[in-house]
């Protein structure tokens, strides 16, 4: 084996672990809306969680991002550790089918049927459909579909050159002695850990193993101990990325810890007996790339089947392992972790703006009784609702920044748009909502109050902004059109009472009814609960703009004024309902 070799195995090497990340991240992006689908599913029962953990693992391709995601989501408080310990068991069978995948280089026959199945016939096929369905077609799913097939003939291809590469080290005495090495069961299972920890993939780490297998030096004795060790250096991932999180995260990656390590250590006693009693002949034959998949298959179905039943003791374990803090903590609200999974992280951001716009709309009612009654204690309480839409509106712009950098859909990058479009218009409410409160207190101070005329007027256009901030949040939270319609009517009658009590003050002003002072608080009441009409309008809008595809909100606007042929009827039916006296 002489340099040329090395450099093609260095090369086919990088190529293998290329092709695998692009078609794992394409297999995630194309499959966003059914893994969200089957996080919705996901219950206490355990078998469930176990498929589901299986299902997503075969799909995307890698135990260690499932566990990641399964990590983020018990941070975020959408997991239970119950359920994750079920679904972090079943990615460690799922991420077998890799292997099996891989395990089509080493076909070997002259048949038409078994010529069909090796890689180097079939990829040039599906490359050329991927580049096609990549370069030539504008569909974003379509393009994913092309990615998958570049990286599935990419990761094959990478393979098939790693493989030739390698095979000139059957002559090399220091390799054949290496795998002798290996036959000591502990040295295999450290070193199957450390190349996995190393490149962060079990997946990866078993693909190389069969590439190695073909140099005929690596026998069933040296390759089962390095499976074995395989499934813990995959852990290291998991493990990474609990730094920093909540303790039942932290308990979700312990549990993946020491669910491989204790299979592993009862493959290992289990392999030693079976060493020592019976000797079978077939340890001392050289692996195959078949062999090394049914072996990776058996040992992680054995271990979970030995460990399944016994979920609720390792849930047990890993909380004396990581007990509770004395003071409680709380739940992240948002976790970049779950930008594995950018349509979980979607959902989560979507859920997150649905409390927001609770909290606006609660701190809208607030106002208007401090207003209306004031008292400290009411004000306090809406300083500090409005400083956590405050912090709603900071956390979420930061997060939907980062997601939208990411490599996601346009579907999702249109949803993530309408998000902090819809996040800034609530936060604006909380601030109008705010200026109640201010001049509820300048009131007070000043020993001050409007008419008993002004107050009946100001309760009507009240009446109608709690109105139309209700109907607005429902009908985004909703995605209802039909109600998102219905804001726009509404919207005009506020704007028309907004200029009917500002001139019937002045005339209040004119006959000495009103003073100068209330007139410049009742003058800001009246454009702070307009304008807080108007961010309804704009949350409606983007409902629209949902409907129609579209992020012109201005257009969506004049679009449900022209579009609603009930325009004009729900305009009046909302004028008569909101009439002055």
């Amino acid at each position: 084996m002489d340099i040329y070799d090395i450099l093609t195995m260095i090369g086919g090497l990088c190529l293998f672990l290329f092709g695998m990340n692009i078609m794992g991240e394409s297999l995630e992006r194309a499959a966003g809306n059914s893994l969200r689908t089957l996080l919705g599913k996901l219950t206490t029962n355990r078998m469930l969680g176990f498929l589901t953990g299986m299902v997503v693992t075969a799909v995307i391709q890698s135990s260690s991002a499932t566990t990641v995601m399964v990590v983020g989501f018990v941070n975020s408080g959408l997991l239970a550790l119950g359920q994750a310990i079920n679904v972090i068991m079943g990615a460690n069978v799922g991420t077998t089918v890799t292997a099996w995948v891989l395990s089509l280089s080493g076909v070997e026959g002259d048949s038409l049927f078994i010529q069909l199945l090796k890689p180097t016939n079939f990829t040039p096929i599906l490359a050329l459909v991927g580049i096609i369905y990549y370069m030539f077609i504008k569909d974003s799913s379509k393009k994913d579909i092309g990615l998958i097939l570049l990286g599935f003939a990419t990761l094959m291809f990478g393979m098939d050159t790693m493989s030739g590469a390698v095979k000139g080290l059957r002559d090399e005495p220091w390799f054949t002695s290496l795998f002798l090495l290996f036959k000591n069961p502990i040295l295999g299972v450290i070193a199957g850990a450390v190349l996995t920890g190393i490149i962060q993939s079990s997946s990866a780490s078993v693909g190389i193993l069969q590439a190695l297998s073909v140099t005929g030096a690596v026998s069933y004795a040296a390759a089962i101990p390095i499976i074995m060790g395989q499934n813990i250096g995959t852990c290291v991932t998991a493990m990474l990325s609990s730094v920093g999180a909540t303790k039942n995260a932290k308990r979700a990656a312990y549990v993946h810890l020491l669910f491989n390590i204790i299979g592993t250590l009862l493959g290992l006693i289990l392999f030693l007996i079976v060493d020592w009693i019976f000797s079978p002949a077939i340890l001392g034959e050289s692996a195959t790339y078949l062999g090394i998949s049914v072996c990776h298959t058996l040992f992680n179905i054995i271990c979970t089947a030995a460990l399944l039943p016994s979920g609720n003791l390792l849930e047990k374990l890993v909380c004396k392992l990581v007990p509770d803090a004395k003071v409680p903590e709380q739940t992240a609200e948002l976790d970049e972790r779950l930008f594995a999974t950018p349509s979980i992280a979607l959902e989560r951001s979507r859920t997150l703006t649905g409390e927001m716009a609770e909290c606006a709309a609660l701190v809208l009612h607030r106002g208007v009784e401090c207003l209306q009654n004031y008292s400290d204690e009411l004000a306090a309480e809406v300083r500090e609702l409005e400083e956590k839409t405050d912090h709603y509106e900071d956390i979420l712009s930061t997060y939907l920044v980062k997601l939208s950098a990411l490599k996601i859909s346009p579907a999702d990058s249109s949803q993530a748009a309408m998000l902090l479009k819809a996040i800034g218009d609530l936060e604006r409410m909380g601030d109008h909502a705010l200026n109640l409160v201010e001049a509820a207190e300048e009131l007070n101070a000043k020993e001050l109050s409007f008419s008993d005329t002004a107050k009946e007027e100001l309760a009507v256009l009240i009446h109608a902004v709690e109105e139309i901030v209700e109907m607005s949040i429902s009908a985004f939270w909703h995605n209802d059109l039909e109600k998102a319609y219905q804001v726009e009517p509404l919207e005009q009658v506020i704007d028309d009472l907004k200029e009917a009590l500002r001139v019937r003050h002045i005339q209040r002003l004119q006959q000495g009814l009103c003073s100068v002072e209330t007139g410049f608080i009742w003058s800001d009441l009246l454009n702070g609960l307009e304008r807080t009409g108007d961010h309804c309008s704009n949350i409606a809008g983007i409902v629209v703009d949902r409907a129609h595809h579209d992020m012109n909100t201005h257009e969506a606007l004049r679009s449900a004024r022209i579009e609603n042929e009930n325009f004009t009827q729900q305009y009046k039916e909302f004028a008569y309902k909101y009439r002055l006296k």
